[in-house]
């Protein structure tokens, strides 16, 4: 699968988080834009219209739920993933999420590459099935 001319949204309040996640997703072909708090993930995503957001759960400014929500809201089309080192996979919150698919996917900190390139393939495989 390649994402190559997809925008996908990295929102983490650590760079380093991005960098690894952009340097991951780049090497599926996407467009990576970072964005460190909610309110700036908001406005990317106004001016950008990605295709996917991979979202930390705790934000300095908005829970990563929350965020998913708003994202969702102006573009029902965007898939979401939440990346969180807080909730587990069997989290209620995380569940019910995935559930209602407000989000898409979730993956646990600390994060494998493969892990990473697993959930974001599944995203978008289920996406094309729909």
């Amino acid at each position: 699968m390649s994402l190559a001319t997809r925008v996908v949204l990295v929102v983490d309040d650590d760079p380093d988080i991005c960098w690894a996640l952009e340097r991951v997703l780049g090497g599926l072909g996407a467009q990576c834009i970072r964005a460190l708090d909610g309110r700036t993930a908001l406005e990317a995503a106004r001016l950008n219209r990605p295709a996917m957001a991979l979202l930390d759960a705790k934000l300095p400014d908005i829970d990563g739920l929350e965020l998913a929500r708003n994202l969702r809201m102006a573009d029902p089309g965007i898939l979401v993933l939440v990346i969180s080192g807080y909730y587990y996979k069997d989290d209620p919150a995380i569940q019910a999420a995935l559930e209602q698919r407000l989000i898409h996917g979730f993956i646990e900190k600390p994060f494998s590459h493969a892990e990473v390139i697993e959930t974001v393939k599944d995203a978008f495989s289920s996406r094309e099935e729909t």
